[in-house]
């Protein structure tokens, strides 16, 4: 075979696995494919049953297209990342999870494969929660998982978007809960919940987490922090004024990555973010709204580790 017969045929399988991932991840029907792809429907038909017949269809796409790969080692490259994916974009999806919650389920899976314990610390968010449901369920009690924030939510319930319980139950691993409020009434009862007997084991063990995996929230007007109630208005405002970007468990940063002085930041009841020198600690976040909280935590070095999708690292990458 020549380098011209193996270059159409890996451009094809490339095509396959598109087509195979607008279709079974996404959800797209072959008229839709076709549209996409800027073929007939029955190329995008054959395109889909391609990507079955060569195995790149299981629950996930299973084959690398190029473009993500390459896109994928410039950002490590470009932010000194440890670990980094991305996924194909729809360009017709509004979705802020799709694709990136399926990456991240398998990276999940992958390390809690391990038979060596590890200590898995979560953060919390629409993302994380979507990529916790897509995990099958499995035997892990060598490992455990430990929560960086807080389960109650404003109103005394459960905190909606906090995995840890899901999680634990799907992979029979021990978990370690943060029984807190995300973000607290003073610095005064902070200090004070944060020295309770029954809290401390729980913060030593999220600092020496092997791998940790975060949602990153943008603080602009429809910012979770805010739709969720954890801060009021006054506060969102107060935040954005003092140039806040992003949070990552609350803790807001500015666009050089920088913690925010007070307002909020002195009251989260979150565990610090875990040390990227001796862990790896992955963000999950895609979109237009999270750039540049995505761009100051990796310049920042907040996050070593990133999965997102096309349309977010090319612009990262543009930056």
């Amino acid at each position: 075979m020549n380098g011209r017969q193996e270059s159409g045929n890996s451009s094809r399988l490339d095509d396959a696995a598109r087509a195979g991932w607008l279709y079974y991840v996404a959800g797209n029907t072959q008229d839709q494919i076709a549209a996409k792809l800027g073929v007939s429907r029955q190329s995008a038909q054959r395109l889909v049953s391609l990507a079955v017949s060569e195995g790149l269809v299981r629950v996930r796409i299973d084959h690398p297209i190029a473009n993500c790969l390459e896109l994928a080692q410039r950002l490590k490259s470009r932010y000194a990342l440890d670990l980094a994916e991305v996924v194909p974009s729809d360009p017709d999806s509004p979705s802020t999870t799709i694709g990136v919650a399926e990456a991240a389920a398998a990276e999940i899976e992958r390390r809690l494969s391990s038979p060596e314990p590890i200590v898995m610390a979560l953060g919390t968010g629409r993302t994380l929660k979507a990529a916790v449901e897509q995990l099958p369920a499995m035997e892990c009690p060598q490992h455990k998982v430990v929560s960086l924030t807080g389960n109650i939510a404003p109103d005394g319930s459960a905190a909606f978007y906090n995995v840890i319980f899901t999680l634990a139950d799907t992979v029979k691993a021990r978990s370690f809960p943060m029984p807190l409020p995300v973000i607290v009434s003073s610095p005064d009862e902070r200090a004070m919940l944060l020295s309770q007997p029954m809290i401390q084991p729980t913060l030593a063990l999220a600092a020496r987490a092997d791998v940790t995996f975060i949602g990153l929230g943008d603080l602009g007007p429809n910012a979770p922090l805010y739709e969720d109630g954890f801060i009021t208005e006054a506060e969102l405002k107060a935040l954005q004024k003092a140039g806040a970007v992003g949070e990552i468990v609350g803790w807001a940063f500015d666009r050089d990555g920088r913690m925010i002085e007070g307002i909020t930041n002195d009251r989260v009841a979150s565990a610090p973010i875990p040390s990227r020198e001796k862990s790896l600690v992955v963000a999950l976040a895609m979109g237009e709204r999270k750039l540049p909280g995505i761009r100051a935590a990796a310049n920042r070095r907040l996050v070593n580790g990133l999965i997102t999708d096309e349309r977010t690292a090319a612009a990262l990458l543009e930056g």
